[in-house]
């Protein structure tokens, strides 16, 4: 496996150390990346005090984790946080109507495919841990390097061809992290990106 669902909680694996059976995977999954990621709002925003979190809750175990690490990060930085619960489509139209009516500074998305194409459209500025809707028009994102996990899972592919055995193969968790910045969607929100966040930006799309 290769991606950022928790494949303990989906019951694919005991533990990641050993996972037994026949499954194991490169992992994109890092509740301290929520984390981080919250501590880039203020600075990035200095005058934010509230920020809207959009929580998929299907994936129970991963998102929960997720949720405690921006709830920790968020009381830690004076943050207030208003969590809006997303499953479908519709409730992201709802979220969207929900959020141009109270205005929050800053929006955290962990998992919403539409919110690329409804962000810019509300004039929000939208966080998240995966570089594609950075790619795709929001303002920032800061999550594990997707290039360097699939690299990481042709090991994997490698190791089990030749022999080992999938259960003894520990669950790898990310080691590489990338901040992407869209400087474009920040000049269309008015927004000036401060110069320290950029230097620190592993890449700006322009």
């Amino acid at each position: 496996m290769v991606g950022s669902a928790d494949p303990i909680g989906a019951g694919l694996v005991g533990n990641l150390a050993h996972p037994g059976g026949n499954v194991t995977r490169t992992s994109t999954q890092s509740t301290a990346a929520v984390g981080k990621l919250l501590e880039l709002i203020p600075e990035t925003l200095p005058r934010a005090t509230q920020v809207a979190a959009l929580w998929d809750p299907v994936n129970a175990v991963s998102q929960q984790m997720r949720l405690g690490e921006t709830l920790i990060a968020a009381a830690r930085l004076h943050l207030l946080v208003r969590v809006i619960e997303v499953q479908t489509r519709e409730d992201l139209d709802r979220a969207f109507a929900t959020l141009q009516a109270a205005r929050p500074q800053a929006v955290l998305v962990v998992n919403a495919g539409r919110v690329a194409e409804l962000a810019p459209a509300n004039r929000l500025p939208v966080f998240s841990t995966g570089r594609a809707l950075t790619d795709a028009g929001i303002l920032a994102s800061y999550g594990a390097d997707l290039r360097e996990a699939s690299r990481r899972s042709a090991t994997y592919v490698q190791r089990i061809l030749r022999g080992a055995k999938p259960g003894d193969l520990p669950v790898e968790l990310p080691s590489k992290f990338e901040l992407v910045i869209n400087l474009n969607t920040a000049k269309s929100l008015g927004l000036t990106i401060p110069s320290s966040v950029l230097a620190r930006a592993d890449e700006v799309l322009r």
